[in-house]
């Protein structure tokens, strides 16, 4: 390269995009040359100054983007200040430390840019990916430039992806590699020859994009799929990721990749003019990409690093930067994630619309068997008794393009010939019910058929969470349901919830319609037992579609609710008596989760409460089907065999109440129903040995445990002989809901729980549920459940083992607890400082005949479990049975006391203390740091 070519013109950048000058970085550059003589001080001193306007504009930009909030002009402001400090550095080591002034062909050098920074955008903690481009092969001035080049940027400590190539090697490599091909289509030339970069990209085109058009469509989808099932398939996740998850950026680039290279444009601004996109839809791709950009531009700054994940921890800080407000009973950060949500489903859109334009042009194969029967499906198929659909590549679309404006009642038709013929709905199809919303008004709402229609979509036996969520998704649901409409994409700003709250609605529908149609045995066969009894059928499914339909509101959403449930199923055709049960369900959809795992079943007088407010089978019934619908809804291991056996106790016992059976004999019942049931699993014991061993036990423990674990527990006591064994325990790890659960055999002790949750604390494991019971021969049994920490099971092991150990070590007094409390510089915090909760302590002495219930609401953390239960024993209450239980952030604690002589708490001052002491074990955390991890629980109250 010729020296003449460093000083060629440069385009003058004044205004906004003036980010350095680059006339006076170069004479300051040669200003140093002649203040240092040695090479290695000048080399020094000008890193220094790149280092110096690289920071100096980088601050700028980001201050800038503080104030106008403008992501996709801090992105490409970025890219841009980058483009001019590789530019010189490039000059200054060509001029400075390795000058060629008369190069051969061979020493000819092209700096490109490539992959997201060759798009001209960079986030600001992204790397930065480059091309050293070579005409044919490596020369050692080549090598010795590349060289240079790296270490400066190295020492300007920026993260930089590099390959130098030669063109025949980027063709070849390109040809063979799905990944180098994208990133080619990305290049963009920076510095140097400039004739060598135009060779790679005429070949580039004419050799690989020209000929592999089907190719690289079928590996970016199959990619997309695949990077989406690894960052979470539902673009609903509450803490999504910006780049990779679906709905983000990366679906973004995808579209515009292969629209690149299927449409052969150059710039987002053809989309238009290649008939891909109308005006709108590509002011809808902008408006997501800004959108986007500027929450990811958001989200680097805050985390000072390149993080993608939008956790709790940001959002908040997020949406108070971006300007959200409270309002309309939504919180600031719960309006910004709905908004992040809604850009989301956008991309959903405009990704269908691609697809569809691409099989026009045959760039996307069909899923047919060949290319004859794909043109025998490309004709479209008339559908019996209407003229407005018929099937094109067993898709169901419009036959007419018409169809919704002369008649609107086909916007709900669509979906329901969908369900009723087990079709999807072709994109084109898709695409023009979104531009027919406004036919779906007051008119449409009111009608009796449509209402119908919806009606048999909502309860078929087919498929209705997919074609509920293909209405959703198309803006149908939300139009027609006004109510479902001010939901969608709706999160709520806890860590127990997965899902925004329309994906949890549509969720709970395909677990209900998984029940009814007996798919469900193994997971609950007393709920598919249950279900061809129900009466109220389409009352359920409403309740079950409508159940947290006024969440984001100022009132109890239960109650507001079951209000929004009685007008609407009116409207959808109910009977009163289908709508009072459904408005019952809705209003009381939280009432069996909330006693199951927090009540002592074995309490008569929990039973006779619960029965009170349900009063029949036929509620009770569907009260069971929804709650089990409701907690698999919340998200992935959120579900587990210990809540199913609670439910199924409660139901049981709440059951016979109902049908009038005497309450002694009905608990007798249960409990020999237990027993038997575990007979045969422990068929090698000894007849009589078994027998005794079913005396072991309370009654609450055969209601309350599962029968995997009561198999466990029969052999980890056998190995028990006397009140005076040592301690003994057992491990089990569940990689699904990554936990571990370690069950404990002591001799009871009033302090062993508080003792267990405090080496739990000192060895950072998080207690997200714990079974606690007493055998009558004076045996403590506990299963305390704790967050996995790590990958394998045989780290796990170790954890338990040093646990275990530092229990024993407590129990025989060698240790004093409190020390390892205080080595460990105490319980570790939870996070206070993204959310807050409201502490409530409540003592009731009417929740059970025998007991005090003193429940503990608030900020759960590591650590917490064990100054709860410290703080009670000093307080010389006794614990008869303990209740633990975490949604997400949230933990309530419920445990049944006594005093030391065994009755209630009944005196008020006493009272009053008590929640004083335990009000000051939150207290102590209402200033700390983020850093707890959720554990499965049941719905939040």
């Amino acid at each position: 390269m010729q020296v003449a070519a460093l000083t060629m013109p440069r385009e003058k950048v004044v205004g906004p995009r003036a980010l350095l000058d680059r006339d006076q970085l170069d004479a300051d550059i040669a200003a140093l040359k002649a203040q240092h003589g040695d090479p290695d001080a000048f080399r020094r001193a000008a890193v220094d100054l790149f280092r110096t306007t690289l920071t100096t504009g980088r601050a700028r930009i980001v201050e800038t983007f503080l104030h106008n909030r403008r992501g996709l002009a801090c992105a490409e402001s970025l890219a841009r200040l980058q483009d001019e400090i590789i530019a010189a550095i490039h000059d200054y080591v060509l001029l400075y430390v390795f000058p060629m002034r008369k190069p051969s062909a061979a020493e000819r050098l092209a700096v490109v840019a490539v992959g997201g920074y060759g798009r001209g955008t960079l986030a600001p903690g992204s790397d930065i990916d480059l091309l050293f481009l070579l005409p044919y092969k490596q020369t050692p001035w080549g090598e010795s430039v590349v060289e240079a080049i790296l270490y400066i940027l190295w020492d300007l400590k920026l993260k930089v992806g590099h390959a130098t190539r030669s063109v025949d090697e980027c063709m070849r490599q390109g040809k063979a590699d799905m990944t180098i091909r994208t990133s080619l289509l990305e290049a963009r030339f920076l510095r140097g020859d400039q004739t060598l970069f135009e060779e790679l990209r005429a070949r580039f085109d004419k050799e690989i994009v020209a000929k592999t058009a089907r190719e690289f469509v079928a590996a970016k989808l199959a990619e997309r799929e695949t990077r989406i099932a690894k960052a979470g398939a539902s673009r609903y996740l509450v803490e999504p990721n910006v780049k990779e998850g679906k709905g983000g950026l990366r679906d973004l680039n995808t579209l515009f990749w292969i629209a690149k290279y299927v449409f052969r444009v150059s710039h987002q601004a053809e989309l238009v003019g290649a008939g891909l996109f109308t005006p709108q839809e590509f002011g809808a791709f902008h408006r997501c990409e800004e959108f986007l950009w500027r929450v990811r531009c958001q989200l680097h700054i805050a985390a000072g690093r390149a993080e993608e994940r939008l956790s709790f921890d940001y959002q908040r800080l997020i949406a108070e930067r971006l300007g959200y407000k409270n309002r309309g009973g939504l919180s600031a950060v719960e309006r910004f994630m709905k908004h992040y949500f809604l850009i989301a489903k956008t991309v959903g859109d405009l990704t269908a619309i691609v697809c569809a334009a691409l099989e026009e042009r045959e760039a996307k194969p069909p899923a047919v068997l060949d290319r004859f029967m794909g043109s025998l499906l490309r004709r479209p198929r008339t559908i019996a008794g209407t003229r407005d659909f018929a099937v094109e590549l067993d898709r169901v679309t419009v036959a007419r393009r018409d169809a919704f404006i002369r008649d609107p009642l086909n916007l709900i038709r669509l979906f329901w010939v969908a369900d009723h013929y087990g079709l999807a709905i072709h994109p084109d199809a898709t695409r023009l019910v979104t531009l027919s919303l406004k036919l779906v008004d007051a008119k449409l709402r009111a009608d009796p058929e449509a209402n119908r229609l919806f009606m048999e979509i909502l309860t078929s036996r087919n498929a209705p969470e997919t074609v509920l969520r293909r209405m959703n998704e198309a803006g149908v649901l939300g139009r027609f349901i006004p109510e479902f409409g001010r939901i969608v994409a709706l999160m709520q700003f806890n860590m127990y919830h997965h899902y925004t709250v329309d994906e949890h609605l549509l969720r709970a529908v395909g677990i209900l319609a998984e029940i009814d149609a007996g798919r469900a045995v193994e997971q609950h066969p007393l709920a598919n037992d249950l279900m061809p009894k129900v009466a109220n059928r389409k009352a359920l499914y409403v309740a079950v579609f409508l159940h947290d339909v006024a969440k984001g509101r100022d009132e109890d959403h239960s109650k507001a609710g079951a209000a929004m449930t009685r007008r609407l199923s009116k409207r959808l055709g109910l009977t009163d008596s289908e709508r009072d049960l459904a408005c019952w369900l809705v209003e009381n959809h939280l009432l069996m989760s909330n006693v199951a795992q927090t009540r002592d079943l074995a309490d008569r007088r929990t039973i006779d409460t619960f029965v009170d407010v349900v009063g029949s089978v036929e509620r009770l019934r569907c009260l069971l089907i929804l709650t089990i619908c409701d907690i698999k809804a919340v998200g992935p291991g959120v579900w587990n065999g210990w809540k199913g056996q609670l439910l199924r106790s409660l139901y049981m016992q709440a059951e016979a109440a109902l049908s009038g059976s005497q309450s002694t004999i009905d608990l007798k019942k249960r409990v020999r129903m237990a027993q038997d049931e575990l007979r045969p699993r422990l068929a090698a014991w000894p007849a009589a040995e078994r027998d005794a061993y079913m005396n072991r036990h309370y009654p609450p423990y055969w209601l309350r445990v599962d029968l995997d674990r009561k198999i466990r527990h029969a052999e980890l006591l056998r190995s028990v002989a006397s009140e005076a064994a040592p301690l003994t325990w057992e491990m089990t790890t569940d990689p699904f809901r990554s936990t571990t659960e370690f069950t404990i055999v002591a001799p009871d002790h009033p302090r062993l729980m508080s003792v267990v949750a405090g080496c739990c604390a000192v060895a950072g494991a998080n207690i997200v549920d714990a079974q606690i019971f007493t055998t009558t021969d004076g045996l403590a049994l506990d299963s305390i459940t704790v967050s996995r920490a790590f990958d394998h099971d045989e780290d796990e092991a170790r954890r338990a083992d040093r646990i275990i150990k530092s229990i024993r070590r407590v129990l025989l007094g060698e240790i004093r607890l409190g020390s390892l409390i205080a080595a460990k510089g105490g319980a570790p915090k939870g996070r206070d400082a993204t959310f807050q909760l409201e502490t409530r302590i409540i003592i009731d002495n009417s929740a059970s005949n025998r007991h005090t219930m003193l429940q503990v609401r608030g900020m759960d953390r590591p650590g917490l479990l064990y100054d709860l239960t410290n703080e009670i024993a000093t307080l010389s209450l006794n614990i008869v049975s303990a209740h633990v239980v975490t949604y997400g952030e949230k933990a309530v604690d419920t445990f049944y006391v006594t005093d030391l002589t065994h009755a209630k708490i009944t005196d008020a001052a006493r009272q009053e203390a008590i929640r004083k002491r335990l009000t000051t074990v939150f207290a102590s955390s209402e200033t700390s740091a983020p850093g707890q991890a959720a554990g499965p629980a049941a719905k939040a109250p």
